[in-house]
């Protein structure tokens, strides 16, 4: 499977022993809530008794307005660095239109935080809503100085080898979406862009970049005519690209949204990739900004067919247990969660993804055959569904 790739949670710290691996700082696929300021790796004294930590938090500056770039004054405005922020920041504008007008009665409520090393993020939250249990959708434009053993670990480097800080860039868009109607399924895309220049004492070493990101499905109940749709507008993403990359990027989704412990994945997948750097740029782009504007088509048709379908408290009991299964993951499978976790993130931009409720009971098995258990075993078995 696919490293997560994080950029941990909206918050600074200076990184001690032992570091992660380059992709986790990286934008999360599934809560991006980018905002963490790298300071010179600390050397720690040897000490039997010492047990080493991941971070030492400061936390980031929110703001009352919304700059209209969080890049720097002498950022050209033809970068793929600023094209990509404009893509993310219309797309979660787009989605937020979409999202509230499918509700009709909430309200995203908005945070806007600045980072001190550079940068910042917009993060919306609709809660209660009439249709949406939780709606999250952030966007994160950060930037700064990524410490040298981040760098070592990620490129294999020699132990002898001491490059310095590493600046870096990565910019992204996050959100999911968990509908009250247990017929109605919950969504979930990312969609992200990462640099690094030189390092600092190695001007001659290349400029490194990559895309990531994905968007997937995560029903209670299958109604096929939804997920074939669902698959079709992601294939037709796709196929604008290369033929290949519906296939190649359907399989790399369930295959990252395995639950190791139930052995069943999470939902009915989509498509996920991440380190993608093998075609040109500008292409890339386009793809990256083609997947995020089929968001919409893809899921508000579904939402707008299934958020007023009658339901019993059977229905929701199933639907809050298959939550739990959608905690499970990103609590224990999801690095970038658990990372931002364990470095003492804000808390609030790191569990955005998770449900208001969830559900677990003892040794629960579907009835064979049962509606229930059509969903789980496509979720043990993933389907060809286009």
């Amino acid at each position: 499977m696919p490293p997560p790739a994080t950029l941990s949670a909206s918050s600074s710290f200076t990184l001690l022993s032992p570091p992660p691996k380059l992709s986790s700082f990286l934008p999360n696929p599934h809560s991006f809530h980018s905002s963490t300021r790298y300071t010179p790796f600390t050397r720690l004294r040897h000490s039997p008794s010492f047990t080493p930590r991941c971070a030492v938090i400061e936390k980031e500056t929110p703001e009352t307005e919304k700059p209209e770039t969080f890049l720097r004054e002498s950022s050209s405005p033809t970068s793929v660095r600023a094209r990509f922020e404009k893509m993310i920041r219309e797309a979660q504008d787009t989605v937020c239109e979409a999202i509230a007008a499918a509700d009709g009665v909430g309200t995203f409520k908005e945070d806007v935080w600045s980072r001190p090393g550079g940068g910042g993020g917009i993060s919306r939250v609709l809660q209660d809503g009439a249709v949406w249990e939780k709606a999250g959708v952030n966007v994160s434009v950060v930037y700064g100085v990524m410490p040298p053993e981040a760098y070592r670990a990620a490129k294999g480097a020699a132990a002898d080898q001491k490059p310095g800080p590493v600046p870096f860039f990565a910019a992204g868009i996050s959100s999911v979406m968990h509908p009250k109607n247990p017929f109605a399924p919950t969504l979930h895309f990312n969609y992200r862009y990462f640099e690094t220049d030189a390092p600092q004492d190695a001007p001659g070493a290349p400029r490194q970049w990559w895309f990531g990101g994905g968007t997937d499905l995560t029903p209670a109940y299958i109604f096929d005519e939804d997920v074939k749709h669902f698959h079709s507008v992601q294939k037709s993403a796709c196929d604008k690209f290369d033929p290949s990359f519906y296939p190649r990027f359907k399989k790399w989704c369930d295959d990252y949204f395995y639950i190791k412990h139930r052995d069943e994945r999470r939902g009915l997948g989509g498509i996920f990739f991440d380190d993608l750097n093998d075609y040109d740029q500008e292409m890339l782009l386009s793809f990256a900004t083609e997947c995020a504007n089929s968001v919409v088509p893809a899921y508000v048709p579904i939402i707008e067919k299934r958020k007023d379908t009658p339901f019993t408290d059977d229905h929701k009991a199933w639907q809050q247990l298959r939550r739990g299964r959608y905690v499970e993951f990103n609590l224990v499978y999801d690095r970038g969660t658990t990372f931002g976790l364990k470095t003492g993130g804000r808390i609030e931009s790191i569990l955005v993804s998770l449900p208001l409720t969830a559900r677990w009971e003892y040794d629960h098995k579907p009835e064979e055959g049962s509606e229930e258990w059509k969903l789980l075993d496509a979720c043990i078995h993933p389907k060809e569904w286009v």
